[in-house]
């Protein structure tokens, strides 16, 4: 059962975060309708949502703040 988790976790597209208000860094992954990236600060739990939009961008990694 573990190993279905990995291998979910592996192909479900994400962003990085760099989170400034923890210094720590963190991911995003996209919700079930497709429309943006959410997560939370590993740290304090602050949350967080990236919109998925028609004029978007190729980067993978992002610095919150």
């Amino acid at each position: 059962m573990a190993e279905d988790n990995e291998k979910e976790s592996i192909n479900r597209p994400f962003l990085g975060i760099w989170f400034d208000c923890c210094h720590t860094y963190g991911r995003l992954y996209k919700n079930k309708d497709g429309t943006a990236y959410v997560g939370r600060c590993p740290r304090c739990l602050r949350p967080v949502r990236v919109r998925i939009g028609g004029e978007g961008t190729n980067r993978r990694f992002f610095r919150g703040e």
